[in-house]
């Protein structure tokens, strides 16, 4: 057990399963489940979907999210960049006393259950997917985790738009229909970004003491100001891209439905300004998270609208 244990090394100041509630960081699952959702409503007019597939693959997802987050907690604390005061953690470590081991174990479990229902959807899909879905655990692993973690580095954003955003809708896609449309790609494109503009609002966040630990995000090497700018360009982007493909007769105008999360947007954008504290910063960076989810409720929500509407 660590130096932070309590009393008989167990975790205290909170129920035993509100520390492990916190450990999963469940404000971060929707960017797990969300994506599912979009690629499960993109196959509605092109298949029947197949539930136990559209079930492994949300499980699978949730499942992979929640050891990232946990692989996070572990090696930031390895490195000595958490302590007690840290924001935006799950704190089990170094707030409840749970063994880093621990973490790290149950981290391990979650990925083995995930490759047991990706083995399932690769039965009844394909089996590239295997080899896709180890890239994406291995990638969740390197994220925080090996020698150069991508979360030190300019390119977190991208990975994780690329991979939570893009490539878990065309997974979910994939596997009701069997392939991958132009259409599905376009879509997805605009939700990436999303994911990339969390990952963006907690490297502005947390942008001093990356700093101080010799982290090179994106947010440390644009500075405050920039970084802020470069979030609002990134919702702009994703707006203007549903706009796009609506007028193009991509998409459906249900799919306008996505702007009824803008004033978050803008709210969130407004939260970082002027703000250089990591304590004033977080109601932003919490809207961002729930404009990501937001929008993509909405953006699933106008997909199936739109079936139901040529079904009629």
């Amino acid at each position: 057990m660590n130096r932070q244990s309590t009393q008989a090394g167990k975790p205290s100041a909170k129920k035993d399963w509100q520390v492990w509630w916190q450990l999963l960081r469940p404000h971060t699952l929707t960017a797990s489940f969300v994506p599912v959702l979009i690629g499960t409503a993109l196959a509605l007019p092109v298949t029947r979907i197949h539930i136990p597939l559209f079930a492994a693959m949300l499980i699978a997802s949730i499942l992979i999210q929640a050891a990232t987050n946990m692989f996070n907690e572990y090696f930031d604390f390895k490195r000595g960049l958490d302590n007690e005061e840290s924001v935006g953690i799950g704190g089990t470590i170094v707030r409840h006393g749970v063994s880093p081991r621990t973490v790290m174990t149950i981290a391990i479990s979650f990925c083995a259950v995930a490759v047991l229902l990706g083995v399932y959807i690769s039965m009844e899909s394909s089996w590239w997917l295997a080899a896709i879905g180890s890239v994406c655990i291995l990638v969740g692993y390197l994220y925080t985790g090996g020698p150069l973690p991508i979360a030190y580095t300019p390119l977190g954003e991208v990975v994780s738009g690329l991979f939570m955003g893009l490539g878990i809708i065309l997974i979910a896609f994939f596997i009701q229909t069997g392939t991958v449309t132009v259409e599905s790609v376009l879509i997805s494109i605009p939700f990436a970004i999303l994911i990339g503009a969390i990952m963006m609002s907690n490297n502005i966040r947390d942008r001093e003491g990356d700093a101080e630990n010799g982290r090179k995000t994106l947010a440390v090497l644009m500075g405050h100001s920039r970084a802020v700018r470069f979030l609002a360009g990134m919702f702009v982007v994703s707006y203007l891209w549903i706009i796009v493909l609506v007028l193009t007769e991509e998409a459906s105008p249900w799919l306008l439905l996505v702007f009824l999360s803008a004033p978050q947007a803008i709210r969130a954008v407004r939260g970082f300004r002027g703000r250089l504290r990591n304590t004033e910063m977080m109601p932003a960076m919490i809207l961002t998270a729930k404009v990501n989810t937001l929008f993509g409720l909405l953006l699933a929500a106008g997909l199936l609208l739109e079936y139901l509407a040529r079904s009629i």
